[in-house]
């Protein structure tokens, strides 16, 4: 078995993702707001690097049936019609929609998993269903990678909790080293430090205190409530989308 976990895409070699499952976490807030917008309808998400390749993507898709959405430094960017919010994410404003989006960190980490055998999104938001995935993979794979976004290319506590709780999903809850990356025994270790309570690791890390003080505190609340958008978004063609159930 093999579980690692990675608190940042910066020097991620193309040979650590390469034929794995990996599972894709930045609960402040991309992979947060990827399940808000699936759970209320989205027909996808497309991740890009830049806002100006997401405005040429925009025209090229059509204005009809694409959504801009996104941050940079955690605020909106202009022109976009929807921010990086999870509270945004209504079925008025994105059902049968795709989104077309760009954020600081979340996307990064999303498009650095080229060549993985499959990508999925994790959060707090869908920690169940994303948990019974990242156990199946184990048991039958015997190969997992957590890629966490970070914050500008560094660990991040809230990612990297996160990341600890959906590992403990995976090796369903039990005290084992072999196998684990350092990574993931640090994530791991996190999980078991802080406890089940979302809150307290959001709003003590510095993603979480930032969101706060611009006055974005709704968004970490709404982050740190356990399946809230129960859907398990899966990264493929360029596209996220939901998987649907057997």
């Amino acid at each position: 078995m093999k579980l690692d976990v990675f608190f940042s895409p910066a020097g991620l070699a193309p040979q650590e993702v390469a034929g794995r499952p990996v599972f894709v976490v930045d609960v402040l807030r991309a992979t947060t707001v990827i399940c808000a917008a699936l759970a209320s309808g989205a027909r996808g998400i497309v991740p890009v690097a830049s806002v100006e390749e997401a405005s040429r993507l925009a025209q090229t898709l059509g204005p009809d049936d694409v959504i801009l959405t996104g941050e940079r430094n955690c605020q909106p960017i202009e022109g976009f019609p929807l921010g990086n919010s999870p509270l945004e994410m209504t079925e008025a404003a994105v059902k049968g929609k795709t989104l077309v989006m760009t954020t600081t960190n979340g996307t990064r980490a999303l498009l650095a998993t080229q060549g993985a055998s499959e990508v999925y999104v994790a959060a707090a938001a869908n920690l169940t269903l994303a948990g019974l995935r990242a156990r199946e993979i184990l048991q039958t794979k015997r190969d997992l990678v957590i890629v966490c976004a970070g914050k500008e290319a560094q660990f991040a506590l809230d990612d990297a909790y996160t990341a600890g709780r959906l590992a403990l999903e995976a090796i369903e809850g039990r005290r084992r080293r072999k196998g684990l990356n350092d990574g993931a025994l640090v994530a791991v270790d996190l999980a078991r430090r802080f406890g089940k309570t979302w809150e307290r690791p959001l709003t003590l890390s510095a993603s979480g205190r930032q969101l706060v003080k611009l006055g974005m505190g709704a968004d970490v609340a709404d982050a740190a409530r356990e399946d809230a958008y129960p859907v398990l978004p899966i990264f493929h063609d360029r596209r996220i989308t939901a998987v649907t159930a057997a």
